[in-house]
């Protein structure tokens, strides 16, 4: 049997802005499914998402959902997503679309370990580590935004 580890995501109120803003990124389908198409919710609630889950051309899986009212929601407090690898390019262009309109918390530099590093959270207040291991990894000003 095979098991995925994904990260799933509570937002409160915007789960589908903040999802169709990943698939904008990372691409892929996106299957967004509401509290009224199962029954569990009426008026405003209805439109709210229950569960949304989207699977990158990449492979990456992100799930999420809406706080519904009752429940505490404190943004972005108990997760950062991590991406890594060797492709310079995608890894790049990630950063840049993640930390745009977000706040940069370690810029996307050389770090001592000699791998590209950066961290941000991005607008919807979800935090991300991005590195580009050494091999690939671009040097000076390409390593910035």
């Amino acid at each position: 049997m095979t098991a995925r580890l994904n990260p799933y995501i509570g937002f409160k109120d915007d789960a589908r802005q903040a999802m169709e803003f990943y698939k904008s990124i990372f691409g892929g389908e996106l299957v967004i499914n509401t509290f009224g198409e199962f029954g569990a919710a009426e008026g405003a609630e209805a439109d709210k998402v229950m569960h949304a889950h989207l699977e990158s051309p990449s492979g990456f899986v992100l799930m999420a959902s809406d706080t519904p009212e009752g429940m505490d929601h404190t943004p972005g407090s108990a997760i950062t997503i991590s991406l890594s690898g060797e492709a310079s390019d995608g890894l790049q262009g990630y950063w840049d679309q993640l930390s745009d309109g977000g706040t940069v918390t370690m810029p996307l530099e050389k770090q001592m370990w000699g791998d590209v590093f950066g961290m941000c959270t991005d607008k919807f207040g979800v935090g991300w580590m991005v590195n580009i291991a050494t091999a690939n990894a671009p040097t000076g000003a390409e390593a910035t935004t």
